[in-house]
């Protein structure tokens, strides 16, 4: 059988025990490799492995030995409780002895999870599971999670106090990162706020929120914009070293102050026109951006875009001999000058 997308949430939260198996797959491993765990953990409970209770095998080893997936699926275990057979990686090539453990299956036996990439609809083995009438198939794809996912991640890090603020940040670097890099900085959360029974703040989230590049790049168009010239070369050499190039750099600035611009610009003002972003800044970022937007005003701005436009196309032109992230650097001070200018 198939089951949809929001069956399938429910579906891996309360898995039915008298269900010959589950077949999970996807084009993002990691997606699925969550929605894996999460089953057969509320399936099997916490204590599987010790008991022996699980068995793994990579899909590869079943076209030299087929018959060693329906052994383990018959096999008797030590401990009582629910068994399963977990198989990893599975395409059509491992299809005729995971279909021929299907077939064989009766109550009592463990269940066959099987997680597989992308499946084609015309797959063998997509289509063997969509067709049993006692096992599921579930697509999981690309999507942004749910609030409902996201509260879910939460409970299970006992993390539960979350005011509409903290939730809405939290959905912005859900849509943004990958899924084991929410799940992982949801785990550093849950350590950051043990023993702290007060509401999640969004101080706490900027605390253990992923860093990258992206962070080295806004602590320079931050100083830029707040006219802080002396402290832009140390900025730029820590980007050099990370590998950030001029156009990059000329990119993001532009995009900085065309936010700046968008604020600046609204009818009613900065304070109303930053609340129409998307997405939406939160916290402290959003009172520092507020700032700067009122402190240089749209005539400043403009004049800021025209410069940072100029220097785009100095970057780009084929005549270009100077060393470009010079010129970014000479763009970015003059920019940063032009802030203090009355």
């Amino acid at each position: 059988m198939k089951l949809s997308p929001r069956d399938a949430t429910g579906y891996f939260a309360r898995p039915e025990p008298d269900k010959t198996g589950i077949l999970i797959y996807g084009g993002d491993a990691m997606r699925v490799a969550l929605k894996r765990q999460q089953m057969l953990a509320a399936l099997l409970g916490p204590n599987a492995e010790e008991e022996m209770r699980l068995t793994r095998m990579p899909a590869g080893g079943l076209r030299k030995d087929p018959a060693q997936l329906l052994d383990a699926v018959k096999a008797v275990g030590f401990f009582p409780g629910i068994r399963a057979v977990f198989v990893e990686d599975a395409n059509d090539q491992a299809a005729p002895a995971i279909l021929a453990a299907l077939d064989e299956w009766q109550p009592g036996d463990a269940q066959i999870v099987v997680t597989g990439g992308q499946l084609k609809a015309t797959s063998k083995l997509r289509k063997g599971f969509e067709g049993h009438r006692n096992a599921y198939a579930v697509g999981i794809y690309d999507d942004p999670p749910s609030r409902a996912e996201i509260e879910r991640i939460l409970g299970e890090a006992s993390i539960r106090d979350v005011p509409g603020d903290s939730m809405s940040a939290l959905t912005d670097i859900a849509n943004d990162i990958g899924p084991g890099d929410f799940s992982r900085m949801i785990e550093k959360l849950a350590l950051y706020k043990h023993g702290d029974s007060s509401q999640l703040t969004l101080e706490d989230i900027e605390a253990v929120a992923p860093q990258s590049t992206e962070a080295a790049l806004d602590d320079v168009l931050n100083v830029v914009a707040e006219g802080r010239s002396g402290e832009i070369g140390p900025l730029i050499r820590r980007l050099q070293s990370q590998g950030t190039n001029a156009v990059t750099l000329c990119i993001g600035a532009t995009r900085h102050f065309r936010t700046l611009y968008t604020c600046a610009s609204h009818p009613g003002g900065a304070s109303q026109g930053i609340g129409r972003l998307r997405p939406p800044l939160y916290g402290k970022r959003r009172d520092r951006v507020l700032r700067q937007a009122q402190g240089w005003g749209v005539d400043r701005l403009e004049t800021a875009l025209t410069l940072l436009t100029d220097t785009d196309l100095q970057l780009r032109s084929a005549g270009q001999t100077a060393p470009a992230l010079a010129l970014m650097e000479r763009a970015l001070i003059r920019l940063a000058m032009l802030s203090r200018a009355r």
